[in-house]
């Protein structure tokens, strides 16, 4: 699939939230998500696991009768994933449940997704450093649903943001990143 890279709101670039990074990859700018953290304080980076050459979120999942940990791209927008079991997918409607891989502590919130036609209700909620904010993904499996929940930006922009540097759901272009 064709990424469709967006424009980062100037007025997002100037207040980049601590856990967020700029990278400039064949003269765009994309977000990458570089700290995130539990409700507990638990970091979810894992820097032994990289896809496009960063590091990933690691969580603990359950998707149908399986359970296992699941790392997942950091570029903002992209739904690359790798697995360390196979996931039982048993329809469209399938749900993960997430939770810190070494606590068991849920990831999980109520939140309705903003994806017309998904209507999931649950999201994974990532939280970035010192309490500036949370990142949101609709718990349903294969929904490009993300959001950002930030302190002292005007919700239009947050929903700008919510929307760029998309890959496409569920998959990526592997030859846009072949050059990285």
């Amino acid at each position: 699939m064709e990424l469709q890279h967006k424009e980062i709101p100037t007025e997002f670039l100037r207040r980049l939230p601590e856990g967020i990074k700029i990278v400039k990859r064949h003269g765009k700018e994309f977000l990458v998500v570089e700290s995130v953290y539990g409700p507990g304080g638990e970091d979810l980076v894992s820097r032994s696991v990289h896809i496009h050459d960063e590091p990933t979120l690691r969580l603990g999942v359950r998707i149908g009768g399986g359970e296992g940990l699941i790392f997942v791209d950091s570029y903002w927008g992209s739904h690359a994933k790798l697995y360390s079991f196979l996931p039982e997918i048993t329809g469209s409607d399938t749900e993960v449940d997430a939770f810190v891989p070494e606590s068991g502590a849920s990831l999980m919130e109520e939140k309705k997704c903003d994806i017309e036609g998904c209507g999931c209700g649950r999201a994974i909620v990532l939280h970035l450093p010192r309490g500036e904010g949370k990142v949101y993904v609709c718990a349903r499996l294969g929904c490009p649903g993300h959001s950002l929940e930030l302190k002292d930006l005007p919700s239009e922009v947050v929903k700008t943001v919510g929307s760029i540097n998309y890959f496409g759901v569920g998959s990526l272009d592997e030859s846009w990143f072949d050059e990285f």
